[in-house]
């Protein structure tokens, strides 16, 4: 223990001694016969000027008074109470007295022992009275009578209202307020409430004080104050400031919402118009956060600190004030910030920066923009807080506060509240650029994986869609694409892999690989599906694609494969686990194209079926992914009709009356209506929002060649043929009046029809199409393909297809259902040339 503490304590147990022996002896008349030394220390008197004289002289009270005393110590045995004594200097003491009688033998009172009561002494008797606590008490301290006028107000409580406790006094306490004023209002339902019912009341109130802009925390008491008698005479309150209280969990609550305000979604700017917002207006007035090019981009900042004039560009601004809707610097705007300006101070030295009107970096950089000039003088700004955006090492940008409604100045709290916001959404922010480096990345795999340009081909008009996911998941692994293949015709893909991001793209870019890799070879839809079924079975057991089918609980794919033929115009499609295409043919039907869906792709043991059907010219297919027609909320059946119904909106087209004699049978493209329009028109009415799965959408219109643009002859097994063949050819191609084009296409005619007749077996045909380019085709019906070698110097064969592969644009082989098909190409314009 203290000594001060001790010296405390023993000086309370002196004065309590001296009281208790305070003791004065009264005879039976009333005379003092007795005076302790403590009775003198006490009233001042010594034991001659107090010994033999009235005691009633000693009482601070009329005669009437001391005779009323005097006949009360008669009637008790032990009498209690408080009296007011005189000091023999004047002043007036209230004593809380025990008076004793003493007896003589015969029982009979001879006169009075009368002692201080320590115990029951009142306050007035300490120099430390009630009125000056309460006085000098820190809380504001106020009583009321029961008509609400003001009886009594400490110091705390007139400095609060402004105003001295004379002017107050006897007022009625609705005469000092605003009527408007909601708080005072409140206060005066409760004062009546207390009056009214005799029942305490505790409530908080939020308001500002008179003497003071800043928002201030009462907590506020009320009770009852009552005479001895239980009469209720007024109310008494005490207000106590819990400012810094409420202030704290201010921050406290800020700091928790923070939790869940910042960081809702993965977009950079809108993370950093969360920071703007939180911090108003418990923080700040207005603010707004500067960030570099860089973190907007998605790319990488430098490390550390920035030591230089930097040029940030504004991302977000926002005012307490709702009035306020823009700053020095425009949304989307550059500012270059000089070394002394507190942004670039603070972005220098990595800690936030503190200042106020009135210091010279302060004004200069205020100074140097006219726009933020006027605002600051307008608005009155009188303290600004520069804090760094820092996250895992990089410098991301700068938050800037500043104060001007609110008189108070930053201090080291506001620094130490506004640094943990700011680290906060500085993590926010980076996770958001992180993110969207890695979308752009993933992105732009996916769009190289993609076709960039849709081959140019006679069977169909083809218009395209694509649009990426609008999710966290990331870009998806849809696909679709156009492949010419042999004999003008053309083959339509469309297939989504399953599951999201890189890995999705990745396998998506292999298996469109392989589609294209096995169209070249002419597979049927069914055979190709096949083999590609085995590769993602093989991709299963890759050790990278397996992990990320783990990680991801996604594996497999869909795809959906058609061939087109525009001379036949039947179109061959067989589908592994993909949505059926939706057809509208020209007389304005529209009906989903009947095929056989097989499993997904990766399954494995399940043979596809292929759907042919003859389509007529001006026919459109609508290939598609589910991200098109389904989702979270939206049916597939739902999503097919919708479809259904876009298609069957558009104005009716079809071929014209009139064969085509250009490579691309025109009238259905001229007289239809735009792919693109539709292609548009369908993403708008089926996805009105941003998707949550990848959506592909591709759109065809068949084109068909007419009986002028192909020609084909039935051959023998004679060799005597080949000739028969030439001539018919070079006959053909001067009628179409491609006479030039005669020489090598009876060179290619002459070979493929004598391999035919030499290696292949009944029936034979030869086939010419004149389209964009001229294609020869010789049919048998053996299946063994030959073979392009290089012969050797003396050999007497084997230069046949070399000499075909020269000549030509190209040349390959195909299965048919009863044998092969070789075809080489010729470009028409090429040998026009010759």
């Amino acid at each position: 223990m203290s000594t001060g503490g001790n010296t405390s304590h023993d000086g309370l147990r002196g004065r309590r001694e001296r009281e208790s022996a305070a003791v004065v002896t009264v005879d039976a008349r009333g005379i003092v016969t007795g005076w302790s030394k403590g009775a003198a220390s006490l009233l001042g008197y010594a034991a001659e000027h107090a010994v033999g004289r009235p005691a009633a002289r000693l009482l601070a009270t009329d005669r009437a008074g001391a005779a009323d005393a005097v006949a009360a110590l008669r009637r008790a045995d032990v009498w209690r109470g408080t009296a007011a004594l005189r000091h023999r200097d004047g002043g007036r003491l209230e004593l809380g007295l025990v008076a004793c009688p003493l007896l003589a033998a015969d029982g009979a009172v001879r006169g009075y022992v009368v002692t201080v009561n320590a115990m029951a002494q009142p306050p007035g008797a300490d120099p430390l009275t009630v009125d000056a606590a309460v006085a000098q008490a820190p809380v504001a301290l106020s009583s009321f009578d029961t008509e609400e006028r003001y009886i009594r107000l400490n110091d705390a409580a007139c400095a609060i209202l402004g105003m001295r406790e004379e002017d107050l006094r006897g007022r009625h306490f609705a005469d000092t307020i605003d009527p408007g004023d909601h708080d005072s209002a409140h206060f005066l339902e409760h004062l009546r409430r207390v009056n009214r019912t005799g029942r305490p009341v505790h409530y908080e109130s939020y308001t500002n004080a008179l003497t003071s802009s800043r928002v201030h925390a009462w907590n506020i008491h009320m009770w009852p104050v009552r005479d001895p008698g239980g009469r209720q005479q007024g109310v008494a309150m005490l207000a106590f400031d819990s400012s810094e209280q409420y202030w704290a969990r201010q921050r406290l609550l800020l700091l928790k919402e923070a939790g869940t305000a910042i960081g809702t979604t993965l977009d950079v700017v809108r993370t950093a118009e969360e920071l703007s917002q939180l911090v108003l207006p418990v923080l700040a007035d207005f603010s707004s956060v500067d960030l570099l090019d860089s973190v907007l981009q998605g790319d990488e900042p430098a490390e550390g600190p920035l030591d230089t004039a930097v040029r940030l560009r504004r991302a977000a601004h926002r005012a307490a004030d709702p009035r306020i809707t823009s700053g020095a610097v425009a949304l989307g705007g550059l500012e270059t910030y000089p070394e002394s300006s507190p942004p670039a101070r603070c972005l220098a030295t990595g800690r936030p920066t503190l200042s106020r009107r009135g210091d010279a970096d302060f004004a200069l950089w205020i100074g140097e923009n006219a726009t933020r000039a006027k605002m600051v003088g307008e608005l009155g700004v009188h303290s600004l807080m520069a804090v760094p955006l820092r996250a895992r090492g990089i410098t991301l940008g700068v938050a800037v506060l500043t104060r001007a409604q609110r008189q108070e100045p930053f201090e080291q709290d506001d620094v130490v509240l506004a640094e943990e916001l700011a680290g906060r959404a500085a993590v926010c922010i980076d996770n958001a650029r992180r993110y969207t480096r890695e979308h752009t990345t993933a992105l732009a795999l996916q769009r190289s994986l993609l076709t960039q340009r849709l081959p140019d081909q006679a069977a169909v008009e083809v218009a395209s869609r694509y649009l990426p996911a609008g999710s966290r998941a990331g870009v998806g692994g849809d696909w679709f694409d156009v492949i010419p293949l042999s004999g003008n015709r053309v083959a339509l893909v469309v297939g989504d892999v399953v599951g999201h991001g890189i890995h999705a793209s990745a396998s998506m870019g292999r298996l469109r690989t392989a589609v294209r890799t096995l169209a070249d070879v002419d597979l049927p839809p069914d055979e190709l599906l096949t083999h590609l079924d085995d590769l993602v079975s093989h991709l299963a057991d890759d050790d990278s694609y397996a992990t990320a089918a783990e990680t991801t609980g996604e594996l497999g794919a869909t795809c959906l494969y058609a061939v087109y033929d525009p001379v036949s115009r039947r179109c061959a499609m067989a589908s592994a686990g993909h949505l059926p295409p939706a057809l509208r043919l020209p007389d304005g039907t529209v009906e989903l194209f009947d095929i056989v869906v097989g499993p997904p792709l990766g399954i494995g043991g399940v043979p596809f079926e292929v759907t042919e059907r003859e389509l007529p010219e001006g026919s459109v297919l609508a290939l598609c992914t589910d991200g098109l027609i389904a989702g979270p909320d939206r049916d597939v059946e739902a999503g097919l009709e919708r479809l259904r119904a876009v298609l069957a909106a558009e104005p009716a087209g079809g071929p014209a009356s009139e064969p085509a004699s250009g490579p691309a049978s025109g009238p259905a493209s001229r007289e239809c209506p735009s792919l693109e329009a539709l292609c548009d028109r369908v993403m708008t009415t089926l996805l009105p929002g941003r998707p949550t799965d990848d959506a592909a959408l591709l759109v065809t219109r068949t084109r068909a060649l007419h009986s002028d643009q192909v020609v084909s002859w039935e051959l023998t097994g004679d060799p005597a043929q080949v000739a028969d063949a030439r001539e018919n050819a070079s006959a053909q191609l001067t009628a179409w009046g491609l006479a030039d084009a005669a020489f090598v296409t009876e060179l290619v005619v002459s070979e493929l029809v004598t391999n035919a007749i030499r290696y292949g077996a009944a029936p034979i045909r030869l086939r010419l199409i004149r389209d964009r380019t001229l294609i020869c085709e010789v049919s048998d019906g053996s299946s063994t393909a030959p073979h392009l070698r290089r012969a050797h110097a003396f050999d007497e064969g084997g230069r046949g297809l070399l000499l075909v592969a020269q000549l030509t644009q190209s040349w390959g082989t195909r299965q048919t259902g009863s044998g092969k098909t070789i075809w080489a190409e010729q470009v028409l314009t090429h040998l026009a040339d010759v």
